[in-house]
């Protein structure tokens, strides 16, 4: 399909960044979670919101990703439900389908950046270096995923990228912890970060909701 021949989306560029903006606001901490076993899908989403976190990031690294989304937003409509680890146009039809309200990528492609630019769900996009943002920036996206964040530089890159890009924000993820997480929320170019800590995979196996509860709370309240 041609550039003319695209359906042209409903949102701007700049709309769906300000729903990037108020999703990751709102949101602070963007759990990335993987489904091993679809009976886990409720419960878990569940811990997670009783501990202030309400904004999920469910990848599609398990066949249970897509039933996952589906699920979540059927009976969890209160939460707000992403697609990541979304790596080509279909798997991005496919999470618009099953009900994602933002799209999130571990890198890009022009086929994917493209994707994006004729949805009308927003797409964060995951970049690691200058260049990446560059060919983001070139179809109108200022909003993009660090990853992987600390081998990419982390905090010390994200300052570095402010001067060349001073209105692009980002959502670092990729060894983002409790150790360091406030560094990275305290940058103003910092819109959120992802995580997994409160995602212990024994802690899931063991349907230890609790303590994913508890630890959820202890991570949101260390943005407090």
């Amino acid at each position: 399909m041609t550039t003319l021949e695209r359906p042209q989306p409903l949102l701007s560029m700049a709309d769906k960044a300000a729903r990037i903006d108020a999703i990751c606001d709102k949101a602070r901490i963007l759990p990335v979670i993987t489904i091993a076993r679809e009976e886990d899908i409720l419960p878990l989403a569940d811990a997670l919101a009783a501990g202030g976190i309400r904004t999920l990031e469910v990848t599609l690294r398990s066949q249970h990703g897509l039933k996952a989304i589906q699920v979540l937003r059927e009976q969890r409509p209160e939460l707000c439900v992403g697609a990541g680890t979304v790596l080509d146009r279909g798997m991005f039809a496919a999470v618009e389908a099953a009900g994602a309200q933002f799209v999130v990528t571990p890198g890009i492609t022009q086929d994917i950046l493209e994707a994006g630019v004729d949805s009308d769900i927003p797409l964060l996009p995951g970049i690691s270096t200058p260049s990446e943002i560059m060919m983001g920036y070139a179809l109108g996206y200022r909003r993009f995923k660090l990853f992987p964040a600390e081998i990419s530089g982390g905090v010390a890159a994200i300052k570095a990228f402010a001067g060349p890009f001073g209105d692009i924000r980002f959502c670092p993820t990729g060894g983002v912890n409790p150790a360091n997480v406030r560094n990275y929320m305290a940058l103003p170019n910092v819109m959120c970060v992802g995580g997994t800590w409160m995602l212990d995979s024994s802690w899931i196996k063991n349907g230890d909701w609790a303590r994913i509860e508890a630890c959820s709370a202890e991570a949101i309240a260390l943005l407090d």
